[in-house]
């Protein structure tokens, strides 16, 4: 049976990757709509990261933002300023920006629901006015400008600019990886432990789960996940200002959870692919797009309070049992006499 599941997985993140490498090919032609595909991914490493700690744990954090800000400017820093290797850039910042979201958000691990959420709210808030007043760091409110994009180095190939899909690739690629560590996690021992504590974090403190550790790694990893995709945002899109990476930004990641089905591997990539493209693609329409993103948001949070994926997922399971209950009663009736 294990291997059998094995397998399936295998297959199944193989497809995954054939789907990337599809799409960012398929949009070569079109760098509006390459454009879009890489943010749809960037956001999928985002909403992994989001889902982690409030799908499976239950922890609304509105500090997210800030964490991939502090990986965003620690990688640019690293790379621009001290001419460090970006691909080792990147590793540095991000275990760097998890450890201070670690660290900031200890205390407020410790508060429960709304306290939990007022704190981290009040977190990013600090972090935004950190990268608006240390101009010396982060340039203020002017941003920093004109990122230049990385180089990437293959055998056999030398030197390769990633100018083309190639980027997209990268990106598709590393929020599959992000979706898979959680996937593993969430089949591993550790996420059977971060369920209970989302379902009720007293009585798996009270069966000897120890609530706080499990918590801070849960952080920890989300965190690095940010941080990660926060740094591949700054070199991709060539521009970061403090405005990147507000309380707005953590507040549509978690829309994107809630909106495709939170505490599902699928619903943050269903809630990312519908929902990232719409302000691109309604870009001239800009008297209705905000209407129209509040709206559909409000219409799926009334009609589908399991997100898009979680009402799929619940239906069909509905559907199922429906169907082995009215096949029950015709296997006893079919079945010898004794």
């Amino acid at each position: 049976m294990n291997r059998m599941r094995a397998s399936k997985d295998m297959w199944l993140w193989i497809s995954g990757a054939a789907l990337v490498i599809g799409l960012a090919l398929a949009t070569a032609g079109n760098r509006f709509a390459a454009f879009i595909i890489g943010i749809v991914f960037l956001n999928v490493l985002w909403t992994a990261g989001m889902n982690l700690l409030y799908g499976y744990t239950g922890l609304v954090s509105m500090m997210t933002a800030g964490v991939a800000g502090i990986g965003a400017y620690g990688t640019v820093k690293l790379f621009l300023d001290y001419g460090w290797s970006f691909w080792f850039a990147v590793p540095v910042s991000a275990v760097g920006a998890a450890a201070v979201g670690v660290i900031l958000g200890l205390p407020a691990l410790r508060l429960r629901g709304f306290y939990f959420v007022l704190s981290s709210l009040v977190i990013q808030v600090a972090l935004t006015l950190v990268f608006i007043y240390f101009p010396q760091f982060t340039n203020g409110d002017t941003g920093i400008t004109q990122i230049p994009r990385p180089g990437l180095w293959l055998p056999g190939f030398g030197a390769v600019d990633l100018t083309g899909p190639g980027f997209e690739i990268i990106l598709g690629l590393l929020a599959l990886a992000g979706v898979a560590v959680v996937y593993m996690i969430i089949r591993s021992r550790m996420g059977a432990f971060i369920i209970a504590i989302r379902e009720d974090d007293l009585l798996a403190e009270e069966l000897g789960i120890d609530v706080t550790r499990y918590k801070v790694m849960v952080f920890f990893i989300s965190s690095l996940l940010m941080a990660v995709g926060g740094a591949f945002y700054a070199v991709y899109t060539g521009f970061i200002s403090p405005r990147s990476f507000d309380v707005l930004m953590s507040m549509n990641i978690w829309l994107m959870v809630a909106f495709g089905g939170r505490g599902t591997i699928a619903g943050p990539i269903i809630g990312s692919a519908i929902l990232v493209p719409i302000p691109f693609l309604l870009q001239e329409l800009y008297q209705i797009k905000d209407i129209f993103y509040g709206s559909l948001i409000i219409l799926v949070t009334v009609a589908m309070p399991a997100g898009v994926y979680g009402t799929i997922l619940k239906w069909w399971r509905v559907r199922r049992q429906k169907q082995n209950t009215a096949v029950a009663p015709v296997a006893i009736k079919r079945m010898p006499a004794e």
